[in-house]
């Protein structure tokens, strides 16, 4: 799988990552999720993300793939109320006891990066959120500080000197953030990871999407309508379920800026499928265009914000 440097941070980053969310909420496939994320880590993939607000997701990381350790960049995200604590969300004494925590489910000495999990642009300016990772990462429990979230607070996360990774949301359907943090991610160096690049299988019946998918589903769906386009105009033919997958993961991989792209597939044989899409690069440059541009006809007041 390729690799590239993350940002500044002097860490090598696969271009495609590993999001635990749906491992952790899907427990009746631990098994097939343990198999894949295996499987991946054997491909190369070298980053798994998770964070404190999904129930388990330390938990299974830190039983099954502790033994591990030094095959991942492990990324996770902290801020609102966890378990075992009544210190208020974005506090130092909140944010001191989840990375505490973290530590000890996900069992290891330190996590590489811990982000601020969509706080708003308020509490970022409040400055005590940031200033508790940064005295995380001074006591060496942290390597670096980051910020997950999208539109105004993304940006300004982006410039601020303590926080070094940054994660939002970058796809077909979900282009607010390129211009906007991702712009200002890309000048600072900063390592930067794209979720939902598969935009949710928009181009999918929101019906079929599972239940924990289905709001974010909807709202991508509804634009993707909107954009108008079909595999056919990016040389691609037949299925457009099969087409769309590596159209859209391609995009995301080349947006300027973009270190890798986090797909949280549980499915042995999609995980294999992303990989191999993945090792194609980006879309050529005149398929970006087109699909940058067909956001912005779509898109034209800008009010299409990135989704949280």
């Amino acid at each position: 799988m390729n690799k590239i440097p993350f940002g500044n941070t002097g860490l090598t980053v696969s271009t495609l990552g590993f999001g635990a969310a749906p491992a952790a909420f899907l427990k009746t496939e631990v098994d097939a999720a343990v198999g894949t994320i295996n499987a991946l880590l054997d491909a190369g993939m070298n980053l798994i993300d998770t964070a404190t607000a999904y129930p388990g997701s330390h938990e299974f990381i830190g039983e099954h793939f502790s033994h591990r350790r030094k095959d991942f960049i492990l990324v996770s995200k902290c801020g609102n109320k966890v378990q075992g604590s009544d210190a208020p969300n974005w506090s130092a004494a909140n944010i001191e006891y989840s990375i505490d925590r973290a530590l000890r489910t996900l069992k290891t000495d330190q996590i590489d990066v811990m982000l601020l999990h969509s706080c708003d642009l308020k509490t970022l300016e409040a400055g005590e959120a940031v200033s508790a990772l940064a005295k995380a990462r001074e006591a060496g429990k942290i390597k670096f500080a980051g910020y997950s979230g999208d539109n105004e607070a993304l940006a300004y996360a982006a410039g601020l000197p303590d926080i070094r990774v940054v994660e939002t949301s970058v796809n077909v359907v979900d282009q607010k953030n390129i211009d906007l943090g991702v712009a200002i991610a890309k000048q600072n160096n900063l390592g930067v990871l794209a979720k939902r690049p598969i935009a949710n299988a928009a181009w999918k019946d929101v019906n079929d999407q599972p239940g924990m998918y289905k709001n974010y589903a909807a709202t991508y769906t509804e634009r993707f309508s909107q954009l108008g386009l079909t595999p056919a105009e990016f040389g691609f033919t037949g299925d457009a379920n099969a087409a769309w997958p590596e159209i859209a993961l391609r995009f995301t991989l080349g947006v300027a800026g973009v270190s890798t792209a986090i797909v949280g597939t549980t499915k042995l044989a999609n995980a294999k499928k992303n990989v191999e899409i993945a090792s194609k690069g980006p879309l050529p440059i005149d398929a970006m265009k087109k699909l940058r541009e067909a956001f912005k006809k779509a898109d034209p007041k800008g009010l299409w914000t990135g989704q949280t």
